[in-house]
């Protein structure tokens, strides 16, 4: 999980279900980062939030891709 807060804002009604949620989708994200990693993929991941700033994304990705 990224330290952005956009997005992170819990709905006020179904609570529990959200935080549920939430905590079950970075379970999993964890656990196929760390399957693709161990298969030799090299994983990059980018938010939503990191798109605003188009010259820091393009720094990211040539370093991403050794460029």
């Amino acid at each position: 999980m990224h330290k952005c807060n956009y997005g992170r804002v819990t709905p006020a009604t179904n609570t529990n279900f959200w935080q549920t949620k939430r905590e079950g989708n970075v379970t999993r994200d964890k656990r196929n980062l760390r399957k693709l990693r161990k298969e030799g993929w090299k994983v990059l991941v980018i938010w939503e939030c990191q798109t605003k700033n188009s010259e820091k994304l393009i720094s990211k990705l040539r370093g991403f891709l050794d460029l």
